[in-house]
């Protein structure tokens, strides 16, 4: 396993490469100062996965975020001072498989990393001989494609498990903790504001206004409903 880090302060990249050796020594790690040097390691090392600074001296990370995702399938997780939802959403809209603040704790970093690589490599468990549609929302589960008024939508790995999640269960309320274990796992039953964070932007790329979303709707203290036909008509 590669992974990459991302970040122009040296002693960051120093501790986390300490704090992960120890509990993973199998890891292989290196790092990038700038997105320069990111790409071209990405180019010559194929990582798995990409620790990344979106605060960076010679590029915007979001930015390169984009840049990354067109050249590696490698999993993303933002790291950076940013904390702010907008920041959050805009990061996880863009492709990355999580967005962590700093500061930050090491040994949860490294948890968030074993649950995203776990989440990517069962990702092919999540399908169905099905095709779903409704009012210019096309899903193909058995390919994982989704179309949006005829435009293809290109979802992270965690987005496509909670949108297959709510439509499976159309027009049911499912339980914010129901949601959270079937997509990320029982660590993370109690991490509502995760949960919030990823629907707004799941929504930010289905829904025609995100603000006044019609598709993904909360349940205020229970959870979020899909809305549309219960059945999902078969693809042939």
């Amino acid at each position: 396993m590669k992974i990459l880090i991302v970040d122009d302060e040296p002693d960051i990249c120093e501790i986390i490469t300490i704090a992960f050796n120890l509990r993973w020594p199998e890891l292989e790690i290196s790092s990038a100062g700038t997105a320069a040097k990111a790409l071209a390691l990405v180019e010559s090392e194929n990582p798995d996965a990409i620790i990344l600074d979106i605060v960076l001296p010679d590029a915007d990370g979001f930015e390169l975020c984009t840049q990354l995702k067109a050249k590696t399938d490698a999993a993303i997780l933002i790291l950076s001072v940013k904390g702010t939802e907008e920041d959050k959403v805009k990061g996880l809209t863009l492709g990355a498989d999580d967005y962590i603040t700093k500061p930050f704790n090491h040994y949860e970093l490294l948890a968030r990393l074993k649950a995203v690589i776990r989440r990517r490599s069962s990702r092919g468990s999540v399908d169905t001989e099905s095709n779903y549609e409704r009012q210019g929302l096309f899903i193909d589960f058995d390919k994982k494609h989704i179309r949006v008024n005829g435009e293809k939508i290109d979802l992270p790995p965690v987005e496509y498990s909670l949108l297959y999640h709510l439509v499976k269960n159309a027009n049911r309320v499912v339980a914010n903790r129901t949601l959270l274990a079937k997509v990320w796992g029982r660590d993370y039953v109690d991490q509502l504001d995760y949960l919030n964070m990823h629907i707004r932007s799941l929504r930010s790329k289905l829904e025609s206004d995100p603000e006044d979303p019609k598709l993904i709707v909360a349940e205020k203290d229970l959870g979020y409903r899909f809305v549309g036909p219960a059945h999902i008509r078969d693809a042939n």
